[in-house]
């Protein structure tokens, strides 16, 4: 029988392991700040690995290849949850479970927030079956989650100045982008131990020390 992911008595007597997401709407510099932290961690000794979702291990990355390419009326909103919900387990069960029950700090480019939002909240009403979905196969949420709050028409311009090919929900428009940060924001009020809120708006070195203040006394 399937099992969510928990620590286990085998397990809970190793140093623990740390997992921390990053969440915003498209733009708002979630994979630079990824870096950025990951290399202040590491400059301190830390043991860390980067990841991303969908993808962070081989058959979610050919997940990835699936939902965040082609025409935006690719998949129903339910398929997607699906699709996401088959590569978040696949990505945990080879990557994020094994690093955290070896004491590692796991720094994830999203995770099931972005699930919530994005498939839950802007496609339809499916919050609740993003979180049964979540319950029953994953069964984990980030220990941290920083949201990088971005205005939705900057965030947009530089999503779509990227130019490539991953740009399957940029081109749903401002209207999504919108919806999405109202939505984080208040993802942020409904877990505020879960989360910390830092405003994307300044230079990336602003952001990155932002950031650092706020994340360290929480590690």
């Amino acid at each position: 029988m399937t099992t969510p992911f928990t620590t286990s008595e085998s397990t809970a007597q190793k140093p623990a392991g740390l997992f921390i997401s990053f969440e915003g709407i498209d733009g708002s510099g979630k994979s630079t700040q990824v870096r950025l932290l990951a290399d202040h961690l590491t400059a301190l000794g830390r043991d860390v690995i980067v990841t991303r979702e969908p993808g962070g291990s081989a058959g979610a990355e050919e997940i990835r290849a699936l939902v965040l390419q082609g025409d935006p009326d690719r998949w129903s909103a339910e398929t997607e949850i699906l699709l996401f919900t088959a590569a978040r387990r696949d990505h945990m069960e080879r990557t994020i479970q094994p690093a955290l029950e070896a004491g590692k700090i796991v720094i994830c480019d999203r995770f099931a927030d972005s699930t919530r939002m994005y498939q839950g909240l802007s496609r339809g009403d499916l919050r609740s079956t993003v979180d049964q979905l979540h319950d029953l196969m994953i069964g984990r949420e980030p220990d941290l989650t920083v949201l990088i709050d971005m205005d939705p028409e900057v965030g947009l311009s530089r999503a779509l100045s990227r130019q490539g090919v991953e740009e399957r929900f940029e081109t749903f428009g401002s209207d999504l982008q919108k919806q999405m940060r109202a939505g984080f924001l208040a993802l942020a009020q409904e877990f505020p131990d879960r989360f910390v809120v830092v405003d994307g708006a300044h230079d990336v070195d602003s952001v990155a020390n932002a950031l650092h203040s706020t994340v360290m006394p929480r590690l």
